[in-house]
């Protein structure tokens, strides 16, 4: 893969990679974490939240052996489609013509997830696309062979999906007038598949379950950050919220749902929730999201520990050092300013840069002891 050279570092220019919008996107951070683990000897990486899989994507893409874990469904069928399939993009063309040919239909995506140009409820798809929607999804399952080959039909179709919607990027709500694009037809397209030697796994579980019997000589975590604003409503940070039409269109399960947004049942707060986007203190007044970044470093089986996080998450500096310093030692530290060009504000050093935003991420490399 070519290099570039910025400010006396050189920087891997990441491959292409495909993604939908996404909250935790790392898409603009591709490039500074290849570039820290291009310094390491490392040949295996462990992406231990991997939500839209673009970062599993560029390490296998680059020859790493990849790891991929999320909670999230989707995630796992993302994962599937990039890292497990084995077959030719030629060998889904023919299907992908054929479910953009497929005959709508007023189903039950339609009933709840489509809006006309003049209904007063607001809807994420306007119903041209969510009739397109109700017939596809059926025909995905009468046409596939295996759950690969599902997987690379339903990441065509929440991407053709993601193109279309009326949204600010998530699913807990929806815009008041419909985007400009939700008047387009989705067209499906064969996602962007590349072939790889590696033996790639993909794994669909809490990280807590999984992180003892897993190894790896690189480990990459971007934990779900929740917010640090004490009024925020949990369900509205929570990324089972945010996305929850995905699981429905994978699992096509015709779910109970509830709320203005139809958010499948199975996403209420009490039932739905992941330690790390935990807003509550323990009795100490620690927040207990601190204490789950502690123990997933401590019980991570790799050489190397790569941790991004947010200005806005609820982790401070001295909260993320003290954790990293009681298992290893922070070797690097990288400051990404969302607001300004990336690159040029890119530091090669251990101090903490602080922002008055909430857009600026930081890379924390440690070495564990």
């Amino acid at each position: 893969m070519s290099q570039i050279d910025i400010f006396g570092k050189t920087e891997i220019r990441p491959p292409i990679t495909e993604g939908i919008k996404y909250a935790g996107s790392k898409l603009k951070l591709l490039s500074p974490i290849l570039s820290i683990a291009d310094e390491l000897d490392v040949e295996s990486v462990f992406d231990g939240f991997s939500g839209t899989t673009r970062v599993s994507q560029a390490f296998a893409q680059l020859g790493y052996q990849v790891i991929s874990n999320d909670i999230s469904l989707w995630s796992k069928t993302f994962g599937q489609c990039y890292l497990l399939n084995t077959k030719p993009s030629v060998y889904f063309q023919q299907m992908i013509d054929h479910l953009n040919n497929t005959q709508p239909k007023n189903g039950w995506y339609t009933e709840h997830y489509g809006g006309t140009p003049v209904s007063d409820t607001k809807r994420p798809w306007q119903i041209h696309n969510t009739m397109m929607l109700d017939g596809i999804r059926e025909e995905i399952d009468r046409i596939t062979h295996d759950e690969i080959e599902k997987s690379v039909l339903l990441t065509s179709l929440i991407h053709a999906l993601d193109e279309v919607d009326s949204t600010l990027g998530h699913y807990a709500a929806y815009l008041k007038d419909w985007s400009p694009r939700s008047y387009k037809k989705m067209f499906l397209k064969t996602p962007r598949l590349f072939n790889s030697t590696n033996d790639h796994s993909v794994n669909h579980a809490d990280i807590m379950n999984v992180v003892d019997s897993i190894h790896a000589d690189l480990a990459y975590f971007d934990p779900p950050y929740g917010s640090n604003n004490e009024k925020m409503p949990p369900s509205r940070v929570r990324y089972s919220s945010y996305y929850h039409v995905w699981t429905t269109i994978i699992q096509n399960d015709s779910p109970k749902i509830f709320g203005r947004a139809n958010r499948r049942e199975d996403t209420r707060d009490e039932v739905s929730a992941s330690v790390f986007e935990e807003f509550r203190r323990t009795s100490e007044g620690k927040f207990i999201a601190i204490d789950a970044i502690e123990q997933l470093i401590r019980r991570t089986n790799a050489r190397y520990i790569l941790l991004s996080y947010s200005s806005g998450g609820r982790a401070t500096k001295s909260e993320l050092v003290e954790a990293i310093e009681q298992n290893g030692k922070l070797i690097k530290t990288v400051s990404i300013d969302y607001k300004k060009n990336v690159m040029a504000n890119m530091r090669w050093t251990h101090e903490w840069i602080n922002s008055d935003g909430d857009n600026t991420e930081y890379l924390l490399l440690m070495e564990k002891k």
